[in-house]
C-alpha cells in the first residue's frame, strides 16, 4: 500500500466532510498550509474538544457540554409541548422563530428504509417513553418536509396517538414572498392541505 504525503492525506481526509468536493478539500489544505501555526492548533484544539466535551442530552437528544441541556432544564420553557425534531441543528430552525416556548426531542434522522434506517435506529423509544411518563399534553412534529419526514411524521403519529397526547404538524407550504408561478406541485399541495380560515 503506497503511503500518502501529508498534503493528499489532508486533502483526502476534508474530502469526507459533507459538502467538500475535491476541488474545496484543496483550496482548505492550501489555506491551512498558509495559516499561522497558532492558528490551525487553535482549529486542532476545537476540533478535539468538540470529540470530548460535546455529548447527546439524554432526555431530548440534543447536543450540549452538559447533561441535561439548558433546554430541559430551562424553567421557562413548557414541558407540556414537546416539538420532534430530525436533527440538533433544526432545533436551531425552530429556536430563530422566537415564537417556541415548549421542549424538544431529538429523533437523530428519520426513517429512511432506502437507506438503511429503521425506526430502531431513531430516538422513537425514548419518545414514547417520555410522553407516556405523564406531562405532556402536545407533540409537535416537525421532521422536514420530504418524503422521509412525512413517514417519519405519520409513523410518529399514529404510535403517539393511543398516548392520549394531542399529535399536531408543522404546516407546510408556499414560503412568505414567493411567487405561486415558481411553486412546484407538492409544495401547493401541502399550502391547499394546510389551509386556515381568515
Amino acid at each position: 500500500m503506497t503511503r500518502l504525503d501529508p498534503l493528499a492525506e489532508l486533502v483526502a481526509a476534508l474530502q469526507k466532510l459533507p459538502g467538500v468536493g475535491a476541488k474545496s478539500a484543496q483550496r482548505l489544505a492550501h489555506h491551512l498550509l498558509r495559516t499561522p501555526r497558532e492558528e490551525v492548533d487553535a482549529l486542532v484544539g476545537a476540533i478535539v474538544s468538540i470529540k470530548e466535551r460535546i455529548t447527546y442530552c439524554s432526555s431530548c437528544g440534543m447536543i450540549t457540554d452538559v447533561d441535561p441541556c439548558g433546554y430541559c432544564t430551562a424553567g421557562d420553557r413548557d414541558a407540556r409541548i414537546v416539538c420532534v425534531v430530525e436533527q440538533p441543528e433544526n432545533v436551531g430552525a425552530v429556536e430563530r422563530t422566537r415564537g417556541f416556548r415548549g421542549r424538544y426531542h431529538v429523533l437523530g434522522g428519520a426513517i429512511a428504509p432506502l437507506q438503511g434506517v429503521g425506526p430502531d435506529d431513531l430516538r422513537i423509544r425514548e419518545l414514547l417513553v417520555r410522553v407516556g411518563a405523564g406531562g405532556v399534553e402536545e407533540v409537535i412534529l416537525a421532521t422536514n418536509p420530504n418524503v422521509e419526514g412525512e413517514a417519519t411524521a405519520l409513523y410518529l403519529a399514529r404510535l403517539l396517538k393511543p398516548l392520549g397526547v394531542r399529535v399536531t404538524r408543522i404546516a407546510m407550504g408556499v414560503p412568505v414572498g414567493s411567487d405561486l408561478e415558481y411553486t412546484d406541485e407538492f409544495t401547493i399541495s401541502k399550502a391547499m392541505e394546510g389551509r386556515r380560515e381568515m
